[in-house]
């Protein structure tokens, strides 16, 4: 694709059915079953996705056309070859609440909403959202102001709202709610004890299946073992 047909409508169109002819053949049943059982829907293994997407490099006018299709291997290509600065509040906001899938909604708020000029807009409007899955995006971006950015944050607010809230939250709400837990903990010592404490209450995560050599998502243990490797001060 020349670059002065980019912009064409119909050049577009055929791009992105192209690059879908290409994903399906990459399309692995294992890979999907794989996938299925965490929510995701996508078949191709994700080595060979960003393959692809080093190869057309940043595409702000075929990512729009990649995402409309409503296919989620494109819809992830479509975030790879993304510029953040690309998209409206408006935009990602309804990105968001049509992306689907849990890597989907991932790799939209990491790879493009965190970089946006309007993350922190999107961030306060969808922290209170009473859609779990909205609210766990606004979660998602709390945490990385708290290890980023923490000034103007009432950290001790948050941990009242975790410590009355997560327990019961939704899954996903849930959580982003115990990593914004363990960031408190593993960056801010002198919240460090009252993280852990509410995290060996409620008792969130505490037996999730974790593999070894990594590190599990129970707030306490993992705020131990990140201050262990000097992590957070």
């Amino acid at each position: 694709m020349t670059q002065t047909q980019q912009g064409d409508p119909a050049a577009l169109a055929a791009e992105r059915d192209a690059l879908a002819v290409e994903i399906a053949a990459l399309e692995d049943p294992r890979i999907r079953a794989v996938n299925e059982k965490r929510g995701d829907t996508h078949a191709v293994n994700l080595t060979a996705l960003r393959a692809i997407a080093k190869r057309l490099k940043s595409r702000p006018d075929l990512a729009p056309v990649l995402w409309a299709s409503g296919n989620v291997t494109l819809r992830l290509l479509a975030l790879l070859v993304s510029r953040p600065r690309q998209y409206s509040a408006a935009e990602l906001d309804a990105m968001l609440r049509e992306a689907g899938t849990p890597k989907v909604h991932d790799w939209l708020v990491s790879y493009i909403v965190k970089k946006s000029p309007h993350r922190e807009e999107l961030r306060t409007a969808w922290f209170t959202d009473p859609d779990p899955v909205v609210a766990s995006a606004g979660w998602a971006l709390t945490s990385d102001r708290v290890v980023k950015d923490p000034d103007g944050l009432d950290l001790d607010a948050l941990l009242d709202r975790i410590e009355a809230q997560m327990k019961d939250a939704a899954p996903r709400l849930q959580w982003a709610m115990n990593d914004c837990l363990a960031q408190i903990g593993i960056h801010h010592r002198a919240l460090r004890e009252r993280a852990r404490d509410i995290g060996v209450r409620l008792e969130v995560l505490k037996d999730y299946p974790t593999p070894p050599n990594c590190t599990s998502p129970f707030a306490p243990t993992w705020i131990d073992e990140m201050v262990r490797r000097g992590v957070g001060g």
